[in-house]
């Protein structure tokens, strides 16, 4: 996989919040990158995160890398902005109080144990994303959630809830458990490039 410059990322970043304005009917324009990166063509999984004064107010990625880094980034962007159902479609008024977060995600793995001690062994917080899936029911929080949910089991706990399913769920060995890992770049590391 291609590693981003900070040229790619501030592009990806201001791609990202002119889809959004565009979507909003403010018509911009995006520049073009100064040198077209390859990394924008791999498949890759990412995340569009949209903070509104500290705050989350949009949260929606592809986990499997499925579509182009650039594709996802635009597609991610507008779901974020208007398509997440915890929160109201966010408007122009808005837009200048939001910060955009993009994170791009390495292939999800299986974690193989054989307990749950040999589980909490293998996670690592403030690093892995994890995805817990079972029949139809699937979650993921990434890397950035252990900030508010520093403790494993509590992480673990809340992301089974989020699945839809009970509290205890990652303890089932029928719920598939799967780490990855990601590249995390905002505006506000950029200080609001747009």
């Amino acid at each position: 996989m291609t590693q981003l410059s900070t040229d790619d990322e501030r592009y990806l970043l201001q791609l990202a919040r002119t889809v959004i304005l565009d979507h909003l009917g403010e018509k911009t324009s995006t520049p073009p990158p100064a040198k077209s990166s390859s990394a924008f063509l791999e498949k890759r999984g990412c995340f569009v995160t949209l903070h509104s004064k500290g705050r989350l107010r949009g949260c929606i990625g592809i986990i499997e890398p499925i579509k182009s880094l650039i594709a996802g980034v635009k597609e991610n962007a507008i779901n974020a902005g208007f398509q997440d159902s915890r929160f109201s479609p966010v408007t122009l008024h808005e837009m200048e109080h939001i910060t955009i977060e993009i994170s791009i995600l390495t292939k999800p793995a299986l974690l193989y144990f054989q307990n749950v001690d040999e589980l909490k062994k293998l996670l690592k917080p403030g690093v892995h994303g994890v995805i817990l899936s079972r029949g139809s029911y699937r979650a993921t929080f990434l890397p950035q959630v252990w900030e508010q949910l520093p403790g494993t089991e509590d992480f673990l706990g809340h992301l089974c809830q989020k699945a839809g399913m009970e509290k205890t769920c990652w303890k089932d060995t029928k719920t598939a458990i799967k780490v990855y890992e990601v590249s995390v770049f905002s505006e506000k590391d950029m200080k609001r490039i747009l």
